[in-house]
């Protein structure tokens, strides 16, 4: 799908509240049907796999999901993979802020204690889940006991949820979902791909959350990108369900945040389209932004705790 940046401003410009209440609506209404799908099923698949690339809005949407099943009856349980991330060594920390190291690699994963997990909660059985701070790059301890309930459904979500050399248990009783930005943004001759409007998002998010600058996350971006076609797309095709993570609106609100940096960024050409099509974007204020918008993900201050 594609999405016209004159479409965009116009609908910002004629009622900017009513325009980001609107996209906001329909991506609710997307989730509220898988939502009962699962309910419907939570006996059979009570284990819900959540994956896609860096900056789809996977913890927010999983957030979200969890939500809509709760005010169906379904008591539900929301676990990031990024807690069974192996820590960084001292050298690793070096070669990462360069954008050597492959961070989107399976092989960070901690796949043993993963899937004995994923096992022990089908079986009813309690685990301690591990907990992973990126501000150090270490596993830290646990960060909390969990013992699930007959009826009760556990969302793991993360970039590697489909991988079949990272997910090695049995599927029969699991429901997969795959998260991405899909549509296209158009700007004259521009058509500016979906991983740009994700890298928009990590380095809101990385710099706000992550203590790294604009510059460190495009560093990485190469090598992001590069494991998301090796890791994560070839996996997509094992969903259940397909969810675009665009908001219409979003662009517009990362303008006041990331512009005047990109303008500085002239040695990059990969930021050159990019930055075209948010200086011909309509700004937008984060103030506009409701807190259960998923894009708060990104910008901060929203109503769902990470």
């Amino acid at each position: 799908m594609n999405i016209e940046v004159n479409r965009i401003n116009q609908s910002a410009k004629n009622d900017a509240a009513g325009f980001i209440g609107a996209v906001n609506e329909e991506y609710f209404y997307q989730l509220r049907k898988i939502a009962e799908e699962i309910a419907e099923h939570r006996d059979e698949k009570p284990v819900i796999l959540l994956a896609g690339p860096s900056g789809s809005g996977k913890t927010t949407t999983a957030l979200m999901i969890a939500g809509m099943l709760g005010k169906l009856g379904c008591t539900t349980h929301t676990l990031s993979m990024d807690n069974y991330f192996k820590s960084l060594t001292d050298e690793e920390r070096e070669l990462s802020a360069l954008g050597k190291v492959d961070l989107e690699s399976p092989n960070r994963i901690d796949t043993e204690l993963l899937n004995s997990q994923i096992e022990d909660i089908g079986e009813f059985r309690a685990v301690d889940v591990p907990k992973y701070d990126f501000a150090s790059s270490e596993r830290q301890g646990i960060k909390l006991n969990l013992q699930r309930k007959a009826g009760e459904l556990v969302i793991f979500e993360g970039i590697h949820a489909l991988n079949p050399d990272v997910i090695t248990v049995p599927d029969s009783r699991i429901c997969k979902l795959y998260v991405s930005v899909r549509t296209r943004m158009t700007c004259g001759d521009i058509i500016l791909h979906p991983s740009k409007i994700r890298l928009m998002r990590r380095m809101i998010r990385d710099r706000n959350f992550r203590k790294r600058s604009l510059r460190e996350t495009m560093n990485m971006f190469r090598s992001v990108e590069d494991g998301e076609n090796k890791y994560i797309m070839p996996y997509k095709y094992r969903s259940d369900y397909d969810i675009d993570t665009f908001m219409a609106y979003e662009m517009n609100v990362y303008r006041e945040s990331l512009l005047d940096d990109l303008r500085e960024m002239t040695d990059i050409p990969e930021l050159s389209d990019v930055t075209e099509v948010m200086e011909n974007l309509l700004p937008i204020s984060c103030e506009n932004v409701p807190r259960d918008s998923l894009i708060r993900e990104f910008i901060g201050k929203g109503e769902f705790k990470y």
